[in-house]
């Protein structure tokens, strides 16, 4: 398996571009829940370029009915991006001093329930984000209402 490098610019570009829209690729889950984490995986996607195919378990998406819980589900991609160590983009949890744009921040409750997942667009001097569901672009991370929140450092990227 090769090391590929995680596109930044090609995450945030594309965030940017589809913040307040939606790419018809892609199936909306905000009528079922929420779009967020799919706009994320997006992003993602943008910058890494590689999926991974690994049913269940994996991070992938086909179709709406053909993807990964992990695609689309908050904790869900959180766990496939801390714990991959196949094919794909992976991450580490990183003080928020060392967020970069193209990283995810995943916000949640006192009690351990994460439950958006905007996408850093730059940190300098304020985090601004981009996000789904209620859409976002630019947004002042401190205008969010959360107990905590935890900063997802995408690492890299394994290819075939």
């Amino acid at each position: 398996m090769r090391e590929l490098v995680y596109d930044r610019a090609a995450a945030v570009a594309y965030a940017r571009k589809w913040a307040l829209a939606r790419n018809p690729m892609f199936y909306d889950f905000q009528p079922v829940g929420g779009d967020c984490t799919n706009f994320a995986s997006q992003c993602i996607y943008a910058g890494a370029g590689v999926m991974n195919f690994t049913p269940v378990m994996g991070w992938f998406y086909r179709t709406s009915s053909d993807r990964t819980a992990s695609w689309s589900g908050v904790e869900y991609l959180h766990h496939f991006l801390v714990n991959n160590a196949a094919e794909g983009p992976y991450a580490r949890e990183v003080p928020q001093g060392d967020a970069l744009p193209g990283d995810i921040v995943q916000l949640g409750m006192w009690d351990g329930d994460f439950y958006h997942s905007p996408v850093i667009t730059a940190v300098s001097p304020v985090i601004l984000v981009a996000a789904h569901s209620s859409d976002a672009l630019d947004r002042p991370l401190s205008t969010y209402s959360f107990d905590v929140a935890r900063f997802l450092h995408i690492e890299g990227v394994r290819g075939l």
